[in-house]
């Protein structure tokens, strides 16, 4: 028994959130009339309490169930990030979900389930438990894309973001068995010593590398990564913005995640083999961000094309490899989930005779009427802009000096022209805020959370520069947990 409950300890965070989850579920059903005012708060509960097992935990590393799962500081400072930023997208759904009468407790738990694989996913040792992980992710993401069933938007969003993550996923499998079958071996910590030679690496099966391609490219359609992107815009739109809010920030610090622990721990030596389709990647995904997004008038639209830019982003990072190039992507993954967070934040109070709004064109004049959530709203567009002082700038400047100290300038600068190019669109919401001719004012509305969620956002972004420690400290410390 205790070395059952040895095994364990490395896994409590997740542990307890099951147990959680299970709880509430029973809760939930015995409670139906108000579960959601019941349920969600103590689902926020739940998370927070994941935190700080998360950062009480020993960070070894530590192994449990027999080397599939790993706990040690790379996993806990993407845990945390994961938990806090899915307890701020569970608060900020209740009033959308009561206004949209359709507040049932089933939506913080699934967001529970789903934050519950994205804490597997960063603390997967194999394939079997990558899978797992993602799997439980998926499954209650699609659920959440579909929602609200009395929408066509919503029902066509769920039903084309479970098709093409059913494609991924087959795409995914193919691959870890490709892997599987050349390589004899499911496991990170075997597949990292499997072709050890004397003092170097010897060469990966041809086979092998074409299962690494393809679980990259299921891997990619979770980050929304170019040419895996298709289902983006239409989900972020047709979704109900909760979901979209929620589907935006957690779900991709996740899925990066699992990707910096696949490539740099069992393929790490094996860099040249899978360095040109990540850098081919990040340029397609900066490139199409850029440009496809000008044109958009839906703001969450817009939105979707900004993150599958800001993943092309980080994914710089990624191919710049190294200490430096997986500190520079953590560092980016935080400040980018905080603008989201706080955008969409901004975007849930855009209300309107009792009606939701999300055209860009809507905001015009908000400078006049609600001075204080333009100025929010508009520190929010200058750092996803990447305009200094703000935080965006900082982010992008990381990941763009890795690239550069790697030598892959090349890259860099196709990220910083890229970066002009958005620039025009997030700069254009400012304009239309402070410039052009006032709209009809937003419902005055009583949303604490909301309005907190987004003022902290902006003060965290506008005054990154003033203590940037904490986060660059512990952002260096989990890269070389997994690169040490």
């Amino acid at each position: 028994m205790n070395a059952a409950m040895i095994d364990l300890a490395p896994a409590l965070p997740e542990v307890f959130l099951f147990v959680a989850g299970l709880v509430l579920l029973f809760l939930g059903v015995f409670r139906e009339r108000d579960g959601l005012s019941v349920v969600n708060p103590l689902v926020v509960l739940a998370l927070l309490v994941a935190v700080v097992l998360t950062i009480g935990a020993d960070k070894g590393p530590v192994l449990a169930f027999d080397g599939h799962f790993v706990f040690d500081d790379f996993a806990a400072f993407l845990k945390v990030l994961i938990y806090v930023t899915a307890a701020l997208g569970v608060m900020m759904a209740p009033a959308y979900l009561a206004d949209a009468r359709m507040g049932r407790f089933e939506f913080p738990l699934l967001a529970l389930f789903a934050t519950l694989g994205m804490g597997m996913m960063v603390s997967a040792n194999s394939f079997l438990a990558l899978y797992m992980g993602l799997e439980l992710q998926s499954l209650s993401l699609y659920v959440m894309a579909a929602f609200q069933r009395d929408s066509t938007r919503a029902s066509e969003a769920g039903l084309k973001y479970f098709v093409l993550g059913a494609l991924a996923s087959g795409m995914l499998l193919y691959g870890i068995s490709l892997v599987y079958g050349f390589t004899g071996t499911l496991s990170f910590d075997l597949l990292a010593r499997s072709f050890l030679v004397g003092e170097g690496a010897a060469a990966l099966p041809a086979g092998a590398v074409v299962g690494l391609v393809f679980v990259i490219a299921g891997l990619a359609f979770k980050l929304s990564a170019v040419p895996f992107h298709m289902w983006t815009p239409d989900v972020y739109e047709g979704a109900p913005t909760p979901v979209t809010a929620f589907f935006a920030a957690a779900p991709k610090v996740a899925a990066m995640g699992l990707v910096l622990r696949l490539l740099f721990q069992p393929f790490g030596d094996w860099a040249g083999q899978w360095q040109q389709v990540i850098i081919l990647v990040s340029v397609a995904s900066m490139i199409l961000g850029a440009f496809a997004a000008i044109g958009q008038t839906n703001i969450k639209r817009l939105m979707a094309y900004s993150a599958i830019g800001h993943v092309g982003y980080a994914l710089v990072g990624i191919a710049a490899g190294g200490v430096a190039g997986v500190n520079a992507v953590l560092v980016y993954m935080a400040i980018y989930v905080v603008m989201t967070l706080g955008t969409f934040a901004c975007i849930l109070l855009m209300r309107r005779h009792g009606r939701y709004v999300e055209g860009i064109a809507d905001l015009a004049g908000l400078s006049r009427h609600q001075p204080g959530m333009a100025l929010i709203l508009g520190i929010l567009m200058f750092s996803l802009a990447g305009i200094p002082p703000a935080a965006g700038f900082f982010g992008k400047l990381y990941v763009f000096l890795a690239a550069v100290d790697a030598g892959l300038v090349w890259l860099a600068l196709v990220g910083v022209l890229t970066s002009v190019v958005g620039a025009y669109y997030y700069l254009r919401i400012v304009k239309i805020m402070y410039f052009d001719e006032p709209a009809e004012a937003f419902d005055t509305m009583a949303r604490p959370e909301l309005q907190g969620i987004a003022a902290v956002a902006a003060v965290l972004v506008a005054g990154f520069l003033l203590l940037p420690g904490p986060l660059l400290s512990s952002a260096e410390a989990a890269a070389r947990a997994l690169l040490p």
